[in-house]
Formats: C-alpha cells, structure tokens, sequence
C-alpha cells in the first residue's frame, strides 16, 4: 500500500478523530483506487481519477456509493496538496453524482408504544430491553451510544445523559421521566440478574459485558416483529421517530440538533421534511377538497 495513504489516514485521525469505522473506510476507497490507477496516488491525474470515476459508473456502482468515494478521494488531495505532497490537485474539479435527499423512514407515535411494549419485562433481559429502548425514544441516541453508556453516564438528579458521540464529541441530552423510571427500575430489579456487578457498562450483556451495536439491532428487530411493525426498520428507526416526533409537536430545529449530536444543521433539517411529508399525506386522506 502507498505509504501516502497511511499518513494521510493518521493525520486525519489526530486532526479529525475520526472513528474507526470511518478511517477503515477510508483506507479501502484510497487502496482500491490505488488498485485500479497501478500507480501511487501522488501520481495520478484528472484524467486518470475520471477514468475509474467512469468505470464504478459503468460497473452499476450506487450513486451514493460513488459519490462518497469521491468524497473520500478529494479529501485525500485536499489534504496532499496542503502539507506539498502534490504540487496540483487531479480531483479539485470533479463533479460528485447527484444525490436525491432519501427522506428517512419514520415509526407513528402508536408503532413506537407498541414496540416499546414488546419485551417481556418480567425477565431481566426483557426489563433492560424496555429501559434501553425508552432511552433510546427519549433521547435519540445512536445504538453504538446507547450501548457504550456506563452508570456514571445518567445523572438522575438532572435528568440528563452524558453521551460520547461521533469524534469523541460529548454532549447532555434530557432523559425524561418515563425513560428514567425505567432504567432504574431495571438497576433495582433486573442488572444484577446480568452479573451487573462485574462492570461500570449502564446495561450489561447477559455475560456482564458491553453489548454490540448489532446485538441489539437484531433485538429491536425482533421486538418489531412482534409489536406487529413490518415495515422496514433501519438501525436508526427510533431516533428518527425521536426527531420526526418533537418536530411535529413544535421542538425547536437548533435543540433537537444539539440532542442528536449532528454538526451541521442541514443534516437535521432532512427531518422537519419528514414532518411535512407526513402533513400532506394526512390532508389529501381526510381534508374534503384535498
């Protein structure tokens, strides 16, 4: 592998920190692109970028697919050319593919009391499933957030949960009550059934260890299926409904941008066009002259 792309990655990382999820991302798009020009990076020109831009086209590459690649790509120049590793930047004028905005899917007020009322809460995994879940519509966290917080993360006495989101960033988020109850419900009733006592993570693996993200994804989607929900469910499903749902009953764009932890507010914005899609779809089935 061009040693350039290593010390492009480390620096972005110290620079950026980014996660490693991301940075071996990176690594891939820059590797197959090295792969496909059979040359270094530092060598490549206009020309050459275009080429392999064309052949993903041509290979039924998604749009999305193509144009975070390039993301990918002109960022590794950007940066080339700042610390004079190129003296010309071969990607600075190409075009990324036109994206549609995708809007996200959204679970109904109904949907989401039916699929928090899906575990069995007379079990303790059933318990801490009911409390992770309430977190989770309460405060619209990211599964990978959710599961990594430990007990010194919730302050009861505020009501707030502190939360290590994407970058190391931290950020306070409400809980609320009805979340709150039953996560100390759970403490009280269900985590030492857990081996609870054997770590600081808030809800413990039935081994007494931090879950996975995708542990619990194949949970929440177990517990759609029997709360009756057919409809696709993306591992963001609940924090989409969070935001959809403070949106329509009149939350403020800014606050839920600070609660979800997204830098740039257009990312938030996609969901007040969830809202309104949602508005029209109930004026054209019930307004008379729609």
């Amino acid at each position: 592998m061009d040693p350039a792309i290593e010390q492009y990655l480390e620096e972005t990382w110290l620079e950026k920190g980014l996660s490693e999820n991301t940075l071996a991302a990176y690594r891939r798009d820059l590797c197959a692109l090295e792969s496909a020009l059979g040359k270094n990076l530092a060598d490549a020109s206009q020309a050459d970028l275009m080429q392999v831009l064309a052949q993903r086209y041509d290979q039924g590459y998604r749009v999305a697919s193509s144009a975070r690649w390039l993301s990918c790509v002109k960022g590794f120049y950007r940066h080339s050319l700042e610390k004079g590793r190129v003296s010309v930047d071969p990607a600075a004028h190409l075009e990324p593919p036109k994206l549609g905005r995708p809007l996200p899917d959204s679970l109904s007020e109904a949907q989401v009391r039916d699929l928090l009322g899906a575990p069995d809460i007379s079990t303790a995994v059933g318990l801490r499933d009911r409390a992770m879940l309430e977190v989770l519509y309460a405060t619209g966290l990211r599964v990978s957030e959710l599961v990594g917080l430990n007990i010194a993360s919730l302050n009861l006495r505020q009501g707030v949960v502190r939360v290590v989101g994407k970058g190391g960033k931290e950020r306070l988020v409400p809980v609320g009550q009805e979340a709150l109850s039953w996560v100390v419900r759970f403490v009280g009733e269900g985590r030492a059934a857990l081996h609870g006592e054997r770590t600081r993570v808030l809800f413990p693996s039935q081994r007494g260890r931090q879950m996975t993200r995708q542990t619990f994804w194949h949970a929440i989607k177990r517990y759609a299926l029997l709360a009756g929900i057919d409809q696709g469910l993306s591992p963001h499903g609940l924090r989409h409904a969070f935001a959809t749902h403070l949106l329509n009953h009149g939350a403020d764009l800014r606050a839920v941008q600070m609660m979800l932890g997204h830098s740039d507010l257009s990312t938030t914005q996609i969901y007040t066009h969830v809202a309104q899609a949602r508005l029209k779809a109930l004026h054209k089935a019930h307004h008379p002259r729609s």
